[in-house]
């Protein structure tokens, strides 16, 4: 097999480590190697010192003050905003709504568009593979509005028969919600077809993008997005900081999840009437830093280059497909071809259960995450009860899969 350099990923994976600082962290006296990217990335000294600037120098609230300090913050987070919007290629910046992370905004969608745009008999098309943020929220709007769900059709790896889609549209069809890629599968959706089938029916669209725009180029104009939901703590970024990127008309016709102080334009006391986008749908104090860093996050990859990261990450997942085949009695999880997938890889080992084989691999200092991984009906689909899951970014190496593998095998042998 071609162990992947860097240079033939047109990314230096080495120098890039060198700007995460807990990437030189030792776990149980072993150097690090952090596999759980899918669950929460690590953040770059650039993030780190965008946070600690901001509370040191210019910490404030935004938008309502007229002294220095909160007209920097006001600023510094609308730049933020800016910064991500040209990130996905928004056509306004104001089409970039920031929230609590991805399951917030699949919520907001949820409540101020579906509350208005679902009625009884009405039905919303998901997938089986959706995490349970993007499933959850549906099932509580079909309950509330005595909607139903279907599931699109797909295979086993979380390919989805784009035939049988296409048949699934009827008058009744309201909205489709669909990862762009899944976190347990790691498979890529065809978003583009997805969407402009749905554009023929008249559907909106809402992509959960929590797993692809951290490692793929995404374009949401190109796409035609209705809705993109994704986090910033899985981009570099900060926790608790996320967006919802939805069509001004869409976004415009949507009443507030939450009502409060910024989202107004006139309050009397029996009544109020709500400003104009984003801030209609941004209700409270924001979370100031976290947008500043989510902007720094986005300055970083921009700078590296998402192409890069992209390629990087299909090598390394290459590699790391080829490799844990040849381990006797590892079953792996989603699309052979690498072309099809990202870095996110679920795996089982034998008849060990995977909490088993993610303690062993911690006392090798590797992390990886075990469990559901918030996809219950997948899981039962897969017919385990959980995975353990190694998931790459840009700054994981091919000496770091070597480990997994390793580590792996180490964990097999031990319950033998």
């Amino acid at each position: 097999m071609t162990v992947p350099t860097s240079a033939a990923a047109g990314l230096d994976a080495t120098a890039i480590r060198a700007d995460f600082p807990v990437l030189a962290e030792r776990v149980h006296e072993r150097p690090l190697v952090y596999l759980d990217n899918a669950a929460t990335s690590q953040k770059p000294r650039a993030v780190i010192d965008a946070l600690q600037t901001y509370y040191e120098t210019y910490n404030a609230n935004i938008h309502r003050g007229l002294h220095a300090l909160s007209e920097r913050a006001t600023a510094e987070y609308e730049d933020a905003r800016s910064r991500v919007a040209r990130f996905i290629n928004a056509a306004h910046s104001h089409e970039v709504i920031f929230t609590r992370g991805t399951t917030e905004a699949i919520n907001l969608v949820a409540r101020g568009w579906g509350d208005e745009s679902v009625g009884e008999g009405d039905e919303i098309l998901l997938t089986e593979m959706e995490h349970h943020s993007n499933l959850v929220p549906w099932q509580m709007l079909a309950k509330r509005r005595g909607a139903s769900l279907r599931y699109i059709p797909m295979d086993i790896e979380g390919r989805i028969d784009l035939e049988a889609y296409a048949r699934m549209f009827g008058p009744r069809t309201r909205l489709v919600a669909v990862t762009h890629m899944s976190n347990v599968l790691g498979t890529i959706t065809p978003a583009a077809e997805l969407i402009q089938i749905a554009h023929q029916h008249d559907v909106p669209v809402l992509l959960d993008a929590a797993q692809s725009i951290p490692h793929l180029p995404v374009d949401v104009q190109a796409l035609d997005a209705d809705f993109v939901a994704f986090s910033g703590h899985k981009m570099l970024g900060p926790t608790g900081i996320g967006v919802l990127y939805g069509r001004e008309a869409l976004l415009d016709a949507m009443e507030p999840l939450f009502g409060g102080g910024s989202m107004i334009r006139v309050v009397e006391l029996h009544q109020s009437t709500w400003t104009v986008l984003p801030y209609k749908l941004e209700g409270g104090t924001p979370n100031i830093a976290g947008a500043i860093g989510l902007g720094a996050a986005v300055d970083y990859l921009q700078t590296v280059g998402m192409p890069a990261v992209t390629s990087h990450e299909h090598e390394l997942t290459e590699y790391a497909l080829s490799l844990l085949s040849d381990l006797d009695g590892v079953r792996l999880f989603g699309p052979r071809d690498a072309t099809d997938r990202g870095g996110v890889i679920s795996f089982y080992v034998g008849d060990v259960h995977p909490h088993d084989v993610g303690t062993l691999l911690d006392a090798d200092g590797i992390a990886v995450r075990a469990g559901h991984h918030c996809a219950q009906p997948l899981m039962r689909k897969l017919g385990v009860a959980a995975t353990a899951r190694a998931s790459l970014y840009l700054y994981n190496t091919a000496a770091e899969v070597d480990c997994l593998a390793d580590g792996i095998a180490r964990a097999k042998a031990f319950f033998e």
